[in-house]
């Protein structure tokens, strides 16, 4: 048995009951026990980050697929037989640490490569662009987006008028407003969700050559979403939702994958977008992604605070092989993911914890300062010296050559603040333009502001007039008279109704059960489904056991109550469980399924339980099974989502 001590070693014989002079008599301050656990008690929280506080990390390891040494002399970039050590930090970007995991939110892809040649970080997000082009306007942005400073209110949510108030003024966010309306800023899962370098960067190769980049990650599992309301009714049911799938997943050896991509690139401007303008990105059309490698995650973290909460991510952070450009997002970031480390982590020696430690030899002459842990044993502590060479070989920035007056004025070039938020609409299916409607719908209708709301309309017009008139009608705005033609160009790459069906591997299917369910069809059922990697939980009335046909207990995972039908992937209704039409708790579980797009599934009298929901049996997705065969249900769930339904009336 471990001995419990103080952090001096001291061996203490109890930690229920403090010192007193008399078991009820007064505590006694020469208790060091009793003091020491208050005060590291009192002392256990740190600030938490301004934004992308909630998030969910991992372990892994990075493999390159071929050397890409005619771009980069990135050691991890150029070894086929290196696998490069990572820490993936997934985060919401809007709330505190203890919010929801599902608001609609950009979400952060953070990893940190631990390569021969140092620390690289690569902070991204799953979308491809950003809000505002200059970093000077990143607090503005941030104080607009967060809780109002009066009240502290809405929490993790930008459906209010201050930020609504502050977009309308800055018409560059519109490209990137029309990603968060859509279902983009609702992932159904980290491991199902694109990540982004957002920014314009620089590989350079042996010779001094570079070539702009764009990175891309892509999930093995596709790219997936949840709907509005599921999302928000998954935020009350289970607000640790995409944590938990994370969690669980890694847990169960099923590692999540992602392909790492780049876009290859010219410099400075191409095909009239500016290569350093951040809420502009490059269609695939015009450059294909090229896939260099694959990220895999392994490991959860063994400490959520230790490693989680304190890793301390910069975009500073690059290797030989890889610089910055002019991008002004870029540079003011660059500044400020360091200067926040000192507040978070209590001083300059953050980068000596072990999760944000390199694997790479440190030397250099910084020393002292807070939580210092290293012992210096040298003597020489500064650069010249006598004992000590100068380093060779090391991280040389790009010769990029520079010329122009110091003024605060922003290139023509990146002047187009609609053109792309129209591509990306044009880009979308029917269904997904409905959501990207409902969205603004719903975001606007939460502003008291009209004028705000007539001003958002206005800048939906010159994206296109059909999205501003569809708008308008829903928030008490009069239609606009169309001021701007659609130019009609598209991407493929942007919708996600072109996704290939995906693996069914960590899918969730719930199984309803009750009194008189088949016993063989439900097992053989479970069997398939689970030997195919999807995971089952049979869902009852209550905690415990149901009889089945055969007169035999079988064990329920979960009561009905205790669950939701957003938390699962799919929904299967089996025979002979009479009592599941009369149960407004089953009735509702398939009619909330139903409405969220998800496959349903039946056998003989499971069919009662839809048809008390209003569900029709002929429609896709909605699958007869029969003779123990899953196919049907297989095949949609690989599809993810039915999202063409009309579910306008389903009471749910």
């Amino acid at each position: 048995m471990t001995v419990l001590t103080t952090d001096q070693g001291i061996p203490v014989a109890g930690t229920g009951n403090s010192l007193r002079a008399g078991a009820r008599g007064p505590s006694l301050l020469e208790d060091f026990h009793l003091r020491e656990k208050l005060m590291r008690f009192d002392h256990e929280r740190i600030p938490e980050r301004v934004v992308h506080a909630r998030g969910a990390g991992a372990h892994g390891v990075f493999k390159v697929y071929e050397p890409l040494d005619e771009y980069t002399t990135a050691d991890f970039l150029t070894d086929p037989d290196a696998e490069t050590p990572v820490f993936v930090r997934f985060s919401t970007v809007q709330g505190s640490r203890g919010s929801t995991d599902t608001p609609r939110d950009v979400r952060g892809f953070a990893t940190k490569f631990y390569t021969r040649q140092g620390n690289f970080d690569l902070v991204g997000n799953n979308m491809p662009v950003f809000f505002i082009q200059d970093g000077i306007k990143f607090p503005d942005l941030v104080h607009a987006l967060k809780p109002e400073p009066r009240h502290e209110m809405p929490q993790a949510a930008s459906a209010h008028d201050s930020f609504w108030d502050f977009v309308t003024l800055q018409p560059e966010t519109m490209h990137h407003l029309i990603w968060l309306m859509s279902d983009r800023a609702l992932p159904r899962s980290y491991r199902m969700m694109q990540g982004f370098g957002v920014h314009t960067f620089r590989l350079v190769n042996g010779h001094g050559r570079s070539t702009f980049v764009k990175f891309h990650w892509t999930p093995a599992l596709g790219t997936h979403s949840l709907v509005f309301d599921e999302a928000q009714q998954i935020s009350g049911k289970d607000p640790d939702f995409n944590r938990r799938d994370l969690w669980e997943a890694i847990a169960s050896g099923n590692f999540p994958s992602w392909e790492l991509g780049v876009q290859l690139l010219g410099e400075f401007v191409l095909d009239d977008v500016d290569l350093l303008d951040p809420t502009k990105l490059v269609p695939e059309e015009v450059v294909p992604v090229t896939p260099i490698g694959r990220l895999t995650l392994n490991r959860n973290p063994d400490n959520f605070f230790a490693e989680t909460e304190q890793v301390a991510f910069s975009v500073g952070n690059i290797v030989p092989g890889v610089d910055f450009t002019d991008d002004p997002l870029l540079q003011a970031r660059l500044f400020s993911y360091l200067d926040t480390q000192l507040t978070r982590l209590g001083g300059p020696n953050f980068a000596q914890l072990p999760i944000n430690r390199p694997l790479a030899p440190v030397h250099n002459h910084q020393q002292d300062g807070f939580h210092q842990q290293r012992v210096p044993v040298s003597p020489v502590n500064y650069s010249p010296s006598s004992s000590a060479g100068e380093s060779s070989g090391g991280f040389v920035p790009f010769p990029e050559t520079v010329d122009g007056p110091k003024e605060r004025k922003r290139s023509e070039t990146f002047a187009d603040h609609y053109s792309q938020a129209t591509l990306f609409w044009n880009s979308m299916s029917g269904w997904e333009r409905s959501h990207i409607v409902a969205a603004y719908r719903f975001e606007l209708g939460k502003v008291t502001s009209m004028a705000i709301r007539v001003r958002m309309v206005e800048h939906l017009n010159r994206i296109d007039h059909d999205l501003a008139v569809a708008v308008a009608g829903g928030i008490g705005v009069e239609e606009p008279v169309k001021s701007v033609d659609n130019h009609g160009r598209s991407s493929a790459a942007l919708s996600q109704a072109v996704t290939a069906p995906g693996p069914v591997a960590t899918r969730k299917v719930a199984v309803l059960v009750g009194d008189g369910v088949p016993a063989r069809w439900v097992a053989r059922l479970r069997d398939d489904l689970t030997a195919r990697g999807v995971v089952v939980d049979l869902l009852g009335p209550v905690d415990g056991t149901v009889t089945t046909d055969d007169g035999l207990p079988m064990e329920v995972t979960r009561a009905l109550e205790t669950v939701a039908s957003v938390l699962y992937d799919a929904v299967v209704v089996p025979d002979g469980a009479l009592g599941l039409a009369a149960d407004g708790l089953a009735v509702h579980f398939v009619a909330s399924a139903y409405k969220h797009g998800k496959t349903l599934a039946f056998a003989g009298t499971g069919s009662d339980v839809l048809l008390r929901a209003q569900i029709p049996l002929d429609v896709p997705d909605v699958a007869l099974l029969s003779d123990f065969s899953s196919d049907a249900l297989i095949a949609a769930l690989g599809r993810h989502r039915n999202f063409d339904r009309d579910v306008s009336s389903v009471p749910a």
